[in-house]
């Protein structure tokens, strides 16, 4: 029998066709099939996934690698039963960019008090509002990998006060660092505007509540108060707990990207909150003419003897 080599693609929600196309066009001798299309489970060597169905990868005996279409892990790390594999999250610089963009334009946004001018545009009304500079406010980053370490560059060369805080330490320049439980309240305390791009992991699930948000900072710049911005996983947060802070000035803005139930649903009080910015899960947009190519290039790096890269410590879940 001819040795494994075909590629599965699970893509869950999302359209499969658009994944498979150029892995056809890079390769078109390589068997690939689309879930649920799977006439022998042993031909199957790469996994391509995003929120595949739970046992799915448990019945694929000649699995070689896992790669998730995505940046995050968490839609699928959990399934018991998961084969003891490399499991790949996309490292993109695509996806690093789109991540800066969202982040940048949330801190601006409220930086600058957009929401509050788009307002009196509305009510065709001139008026003026103090404006601190970027080097009064205090920006703090949760989660100081590749996505985390791109977003602070950015912000720190705008002239923002950036301080980084991760469960293990991790300098870089113009960034102050902060680390575990020990660092943790410090970080908050000197933190004006809370960006979160942790993953979800036991440990992080449901971090974003009030005990959190209370601690950071109403000394600083903004005159709105302290600003919560999560474009990391929906798990992270405590809804009730944000809609709380921003109706009780425990919070003065927030910007959420992630819920923890996509879509959000309708009826949630926190659509009609004035200073809560809603977007629909888009800030790290996965494109699959971008990332499928560089998942089929890793892989065929991988046969030619290289390491792949950006696995997974199961251990920590990121």
């Amino acid at each position: 029998m001819a040795a494994a080599n075909a590629i599965l693609i699970a893509s869950g929600p999302w359209p499969p066709e658009p994944w498979a196309a150029p892995i056809r066009t890079a390769e078109p001798e390589r068997p690939l099939f689309i879930w649920p299309d799977l006439p022998d489970p042993a031909a199957i060597r790469y996994a391509l996934v995003w929120k595949p169905p739970e046992g799915l990868l448990a019945k694929l005996p000649n699995l070689s690698a896992i790669f998730s279409l995505g940046a995050g892990v968490d839609h699928f790390i959990f399934q018991p039963g998961l084969p003891d594999v490399p499991i790949v999250r996309a490292v993109s610089p695509d996806l690093t960019r789109r991540m800066t963009e969202w982040v940048v334009l949330q801190v601006l946004l409220h930086h600058r008090r957009q929401r509050l001018y788009d307002r009196f545009q509305a009510e065709r009304r001139w008026q003026e509002l103090r404006q601190p500079s970027a080097d009064q406010v205090r920006v703090g980053i949760m989660g100081m990998g590749v996505l985390g370490r791109d977003c602070a560059a950015v912000l720190a060369r705008l002239g923002f006060r950036v301080a980084g805080w991760s469960r293990r330490p991790a300098t870089m320049a113009d960034v102050e660092s902060f680390a575990g439980e020990d660092g943790l309240t410090p970080f908050l305390q000197r933190t004006d505007i809370l960006v979160s791009l942790l993953p979800l992991t036991p440990a992080t699930r449901g971090i974003l509540a009030l005990p959190l948000l209370r601690t950071l900072a109403h000394d600083g710049g903004l005159a709105q108060g302290p600003v919560l911005i999560n474009g990391g996983r929906g798990g992270l947060q405590v809804e009730a707990d944000v809609f709380t802070a921003l109706t009780t000035g425990v919070l003065g803005a927030a910007s959420l990207d992630v819920f923890e139930h996509e879509p959000l649903d309708p009826a949630s009080p926190l659509w009609v909150l004035p200073n809560l910015v809603i977007t629909p899960h888009v800030a790290a947009s996965s494109i699959p003419a971008v990332i499928a190519p560089e998942i089929h290039r890793q892989i065929l790096a991988y046969e030619a003897g290289a390491p792949l890269t950006g696995i997974v410590d199961r251990a920590t879940f990121y």
